[in-house]
């Protein structure tokens, strides 16, 4: 019975590290996402009143004028 609550206490232990961990990698691709949110919002803001974007996002392609 005590080798059983041994194994028990040394699981617990490992999955409370375990969830730390996981906090700790979500928390921080948290913090990524809102820096890539940021960013993408800034460069909308550097592109010139006007410009067509596709439904994705995407500014639209315009066609060289040699064409």
């Amino acid at each position: 019975m005590e080798s059983r609550l041994t194994d028990l206490e040394v699981k617990v232990a490992f999955q409370e590290d375990l969830l730390e961990t996981l906090n700790l990698t979500v928390a921080r691709q948290q913090r990524q996402i809102e820096l890539l949110q940021e960013q993408v919002q800034a460069l909308y803001q550097q592109m010139p009143a006007g410009t067509s974007v596709t439904a994705d996002g995407q500014p639209v392609q315009e066609i060289p004028p040699h064409y």
